[in-house]
């Protein structure tokens, strides 16, 4: 099965146009802050969210229009979460009800949210001053929507992939916007996925939700579980394949394409995590259970400990398999095996859970590298797991200390 990544995000897959704009949430002129996405034809549709029990109003609004499995299109805002705010459901309410206003698309068929600063009253007036020219604005925008939905995002974050089921060619395109209190449990900050393959609801709502486990869900940047994450997709149906079936050869294609997009997006949100400077990739291998697999990558990719050793390019072992020996599985610490990889080469640190001689100049060689594999064999099982995550830098404290005012 051939998966081709192609250009257009969320425009890519057949009767789908995206927008952004600069409405006025946010003071800069110069950013975009109001976004739109629209299928031409109602759509198949599934969520994952935060399981935070602070969550934004965005997320409760989305799950009661989701109910039924169909939407048409996602609206959403960045510079305010609308989230800890009294009126922030009539206010989410308000957000898919301009948007019925301009396209007719009933307001329980648009999925909302919003991203930004916690705990402050996010504003109508607006959005609803600018919705006229987002619904205008509509086209092959993808770019202009993914813009739109970034906070302190350096670089945007796309893909899209065209593969084949039943003789149909079919895509699925994404936009993501991450950086940070990533450390998701069902979803990572937003996630738009579109995609114009036939799919019952309820299938589509079992390949994401599955989908997550070894994508979006094993991204850590800094720990922090957001009150906000949504991850949505949408799936129209004007591939004109017949109706996936599950178990079915054509599922499994399906199930490869989505993880492709997932995967690149999963990465890039760790690279661009807030402040990082280097992509930490941890595979572990070796385990007896793909469990502990995930919950000793994660341990790892989690820790700060680690994360400023990377950070420093330093080669300091040890803090590795501190993090597998808390990560809460029965690891034998004299069976593991640690490496450092990157495109300057093998590292090899620790065997049998011991150090092993190595040169302090090709560790700092193979360190210093902007993407870094931590690889970790618990010589256990057969059982493997990858995670994703960033080093901890001055940066990531410089931006969050003052990142309200």
């Amino acid at each position: 099965m051939i998966v081709k990544e192609v250009e257009g995000g969320v425009c890519a897959p057949k009767g789908f146009k995206a927008a952004g704009i600069h409405c006025g949430i946010r003071k800069n002129k110069s950013k975009k802050d109001f976004a739109l996405i629209v299928s031409e034809v109602r759509a198949a549709a599934a969520g994952v969210y935060t399981t935070n029990l602070v969550k934004g109003a965005p997320v409760t609004v989305t799950c009661r229009h989701l109910a039924d499995g169909y939407a048409s299109a996602i609206v959403c805002n960045s510079g305010n979460a609308n989230t800890c705010n009294a009126d922030g459901i009539e206010v989410a309410e308000g957000m898919c009800a301009l948007v019925e206003s301009v396209s007719g698309i009933p307001a329980d068929d648009v999925i909302v949210a919003s991203t930004g600063v916690i705990g402050q009253t996010l504003d109508i007036t607006p959005m609803a001053e600018n919705i006229g020219a987002l619904y205008a604005a509509l086209g092959d925008n993808s770019a202009a929507a993914n813009e739109a939905i970034m906070t302190t995002d350096t670089v945007p974050k796309s893909v899209a992939v065209r593969f084949e089921i039943g003789g149909k060619v079919c895509t699925i395109g994404a936009i993501a916007k991450g950086i940070g209190m990533v450390c998701p449990n069902m979803a990572t900050n937003l996630i738009f996925l579109t995609s114009d393959v036939n799919i019952s609801p309820a299938l589509l709502q079992k390949a994401l939700s599955e989908d997550v486990k070894n994508s979006f869900n094993m991204v850590s940047v800094d720990g922090d579980q957001s009150t906000n994450d949504t991850c949505c997709i949408l799936a129209n149906g004007l591939a004109g394949n017949r109706e996936i079936e599950e178990g079915s050869r054509e599922y499994r294609i399906f199930r490869r394409a989505l993880a492709h997009c997932t995967v690149k997006l999963s990465k890039m949100i760790a690279k661009d995590g807030e402040g990082a400077t280097k992509l930490i990739e941890c595979r572990v291998n070796g385990a007896k259970s793909v469990k502990m697999a995930k919950n000793v990558a994660r341990s790892v990719i989690k820790s700060s400990l680690v994360k400023a050793a990377m950070f420093g390019a330093d080669a300091n072992w040890g803090r590795v398999l501190c993090a597998v020996g808390y990560a809460g599985e029965a690891i034998d610490p004299l069976k593991v095996d640690v490496d450092f990889l990157s495109r300057k080469g093998a590292l090899e640190v620790c065997r049998n859970g011991y150090g092993i001689e190595f040169s302090e100049n090709h560790a700092k060689e193979v360190l210093s590298e902007d993407e870094i594999t931590i690889e970790i064999d618990l010589n256990l099982g057969a059982c493997k797991a990858v995670a994703w995550g960033c080093d901890l830098t001055y940066d990531y404290v410089k931006i969050n200390g003052d990142y309200r005012t």
